[in-house]
């Protein structure tokens, strides 16, 4: 088939056309997006029509797929127990109990799952229902954060490591089990490096997980706090990012190594219902 693709104009993202997800996928269509996706960080891909066997097949072609925790995967019975690849990422609830994760309020700047020794390099995230407004999706490029930093902040970052809190939902919920952190020093989670190698471009990239509960090892608290609170200033500005609007039917494929993302609010008395599935990753270094 023939691919066409359109970049966004911004600092990451390119609309992927000409491409139907649903059928398979030739040896040279999958190098063609993989390149693509090296370039652009994030791919969309519009107007597709998919069952779960179609989203974890296409998935794969990024490599293995991590299994959903039991967390995402009881919510309501909704689960299918055949699917076990599929997180559901929902507001609806059906007799009493949410169907999926993360309800309708704002999730914050993160990368997904960083708060585990070896995070997923890759979330694909599908439309089935969506809201009339709100729910967005932004992401931001973490490459062009890292080589805009200021001398001074990219020193201090030089072979840190920071803890990534796992005590917390990106919307802000305690996980299940979790207690409330009252010392980020002690924090539950993962230590990872501050900047990262791309095992593929090779380029560098900020890895910061979430400010929440955040860490940096080594630093007295208030100086940890000061270096973090500049570091997310830089990342969050506009001309790193894209904002992705929501339509039914579209697919979103992201690179976690090189990118944070971050969803807005929306009216939770509308449905929205989205599927992921995650690509396993390795230990950043």
């Amino acid at each position: 088939m023939t691919i066409e693709i359109l970049p966004t104009g911004a600092a990451l993202g390119a609309e992927v056309r000409g491409f139907d997800i649903s059928k398979p996928l030739s040896g040279g269509d999958a190098t063609a997006l993989k390149e693509a996706w090296a370039d652009h960080i994030v791919l969309l891909f519009r107007g597709q029509n998919l069952t779960d066997d179609d989203l974890i097949r296409f998935s794969r072609h990024f490599g293995p797929l991590d299994i959903a925790p039991a967390s995402a995967t009881d919510y309501a019975g909704a689960q299918e127990k055949s699917r076990p690849e599929i997180w559901i990422i929902s507001n609806v609830v059906e007799n009493g109990k949410p169907i999926g994760a993360l309800g309708d309020k704002e999730a914050e700047w993160h990368t997904d799952m960083s708060y585990v020794a070896e995070p997923p390099m890759a979330s694909v995230l599908y439309s089935l229902e969506i809201p009339d407004r709100g729910g967005d999706t932004s992401f931001a490029n973490m490459y062009k954060a890292y080589e805009t930093l200021p001398a001074e902040l990219r020193r201090a970052t030089e072979g840190r490591l920071a803890n990534h809190d796992s005590s917390t939902t990106s919307v802000g919920e305690l996980r299940a089990g979790a207690g409330a952190v009252l010392n980020v020093r002690q924090a539950p989670g993962a230590k990872h490096p501050m900047v990262r190698t791309h095992p593929v471009t090779g380029g560098k990239a900020l890895y910061l997980g979430r400010r929440l509960n955040a860490y940096v090892e080594g630093l007295e608290l208030e100086e940890s706090e000061r270096l973090l609170d500049a570091l997310w200033a830089h990342c969050a500005k506009p001309e790193f990012a894209w904002t992705h609007q929501w339509r039914v039917g579209d697919l979103l494929i992201w690179d976690n190594r090189c990118a944070i993302h971050r969803r807005d609010a929306f009216d939770g008395r509308q449905r929205r219902v989205m599927h992921r599935t995650q690509i396993k990753g390795d230990t950043p270094r």
